[in-house]
């Protein structure tokens, strides 16, 4: 196990520590969605190809998940403010080179590989940040910390497409160059917190790390570029295939290691094993509520990306005080309450939700939204947190890694599965939308590409209808709606196996960490 070289002093000031770690974390959350929107003006005015567009939001997504479990150690081994500190400079170092992109034939590598570097800083520090958060507080207020870290932190994911629409109307470099006021703020907050250095005297094993990031990078690089590939392609497979392969020659190496890069001996533990398996699951839904929400919101509703990021903030009208209940919940030892209430809590949100979508507006379907989001706002911190608090403090930064892996290997799955269903049954509905005004199958298939984000410009494509757009633009909404229905039973479904998880593997006497 090692041992520790300090002793775990909590730091005198837990809840400026707090204020100086979500702002850390609100660079990286903000990332995850705030490039969506400025996509179109990014690929205009730098004249990126479609793969290199995919690639600057693909790019960030897989470095992320690729690289948190050695953050995670890193955190541990090196020293949680240290880490902190660094992955907090690569990662603004990164945004700036982002947004000094220089035109030019060298554009599209230049954004892509700052893109992999940006996702490195924050897997580099999300960890750290998140183990300094768990060790300032004690075990009876941990909970309550942690609900807060991630309430700021999801909404700050919901808030990135509402504030980069404003942010690029003046220009798309804005997006990453806000990163620097943060960064400035966030190191300063933490130097006055006297955020404690915990560290453990132990060796890295390099060995271990490339594994997994091979696995996870080639198992994520497959899931997230499915529905583009197509799950049959060579290179599709060639992805999942040799990720999984690594992945198995990653545990069976770590067994023989006397100090890995990951104890999967935690694994041994009931609630680590079952709360872990509640994330995956539920992660399979968090994320991917995002990205289609907006897409809906845009094209069903018809409302602008900056109005879209309102259609979400919706969603954490639920999500954000059910944190907090999920949090008192944990620090009373009722862990699998909060998980069990939230799965079925989702359940039902996400499918009452999916059956008013063909409405065409929200004022039926904000009540569901809330419902859904106070589903998954009573499971993602409290679970996490209820997953680290099952290994020695001085690991809290290596088990951070592990549980963060396991979210984003989750959403990276429901993302694929959720957007490869959505994308076949679109061209499905919006050729039986638009049979009644005689469009060809092919113009259908065209529509279908460019809602979905696969093909050309929606507006140039609507507009060859001429003096039909309008129809033609109601008959896609109305294919899209239906298709959207399929992708939120989509969630509800993984909203209900995470119940199921809950209810069968998680104790409802939780052992003493």
């Amino acid at each position: 196990m090692g041992t520790p070289q300090q002793t775990m002093t909590r730091t005198p000031n837990p809840g400026l520590t707090l204020a100086a770690m979500v702002c850390v974390v609100a660079m990286t959350q903000i990332d995850m969605t705030i490039v969506s929107i400025a996509a179109p003006d990014i690929q205009s005015d730098l004249g990126l190809s479609v793969t290199g567009l995919q690639w600057m939001v693909t790019g960030y997504l897989v470095s992320l998940a690729a690289l948190f479990a050695l953050g995670g150690r890193l955190a541990d081994v090196v020293g949680h403010r240290t880490m902190v500190i660094a992955g907090s400079i690569v990662f603004v170092s990164a945004s700036m080179a982002c947004g000094a992109t220089p035109s030019g034939s060298i554009a599209e590598a230049w954004l892509v590989t700052a893109r992999v570097v940006q996702g490195a800083g924050a897997a580099l520090m999300f960890p750290a940040a998140l183990a300094v958060v768990l060790a300032a507080f004690p075990i009876e207020r941990r909970g309550r910390a942690v609900a807060i870290f991630f309430a700021i932190a999801g909404a700050l994911t919901s808030l990135g497409p509402f504030v980069g629409a404003y942010l690029t109307e003046w220009t798309w470099r804005s997006i990453f160059f806000i990163n620097v006021p943060v960064f400035i703020a966030g190191l300063i907050l933490t130097l006055r917190a006297r955020v404690d250095n915990h560290k453990v005297q132990q060796r890295v094993d390099w060995a271990g790390a490339l594994l997994v990031v091979v696995g996870v990078g080639l198992s994520i690089t497959g899931f997230q570029q499915a529905a583009t590939w197509g799950w049959a392609s060579p290179a599709t497979l060639a992805c999942l295939i040799g990720g999984a392969v690594a992945i198995g020659v990653f545990v069976l190496f770590e067994r023989t290691r006397d100090e890995p890069l990951l104890r999967l001996r935690y694994f041994t533990n009931r609630v680590f094993a079952a709360q872990n398996a509640v994330l995956l699951a539920a992660s399979a839904a968090f994320v991917p509520v995002f990205f289609f929400s907006s897409l809906y919101a845009q094209v069903g509703l018809g409302w602008s990306p900056s109005n879209s990021g309102l259609y979400l903030l919706i969603f954490f009208g639920g999500f954000a005080p059910a944190v907090q209940v999920a949090g008192r919940l944990l620090d009373t030892g009722r862990a699998k309450l909060a998980a069990v209430s939230g799965g079925a809590l989702g359940t039902l949100g996400f499918i009452m939700w999916a059956q008013r979508l063909p409405g065409l507006s929200e004022n039926n379907q904000w009540p569901w939204i809330l419902v859904a989001g106070a589903g998954l706002g009573l499971i993602i911190g409290a679970s996490n947190t209820d997953a680290v608090n099952q290994v020695p403090e001085e690991h809290f930064g290596e088990a951070t890694g592990i549980t963060q892996t396991v979210r984003n290997y989750g959403a990276s799955l429901g993302l694929a599965v959720l957007g490869t269903l959505f994308a076949s049954q679109l061209q499905t509905d919006i050729e039986n939308a638009s049979s009644s005004l005689g469009i060809e199958k092919s113009q259908a298939d065209e529509i279908a590409a460019a809602l979905h984000g696969s093909g050309g410009d929606p507006s140039e494509v609507f507009n060859q209808f001429g003096a039909n757009a309008g129809k033609v633009f109601s008959a896609a909404q109305e294919g899209f709606a239906e298709a959207s229905q399929y992708v939120f039973w989509g969630l509800a479904a993984c909203m209900a196996i995470t119940t199921v998880v809950a209810l069968i593997a998680l104790p409802w006497r939780r052992p003493s960490p």
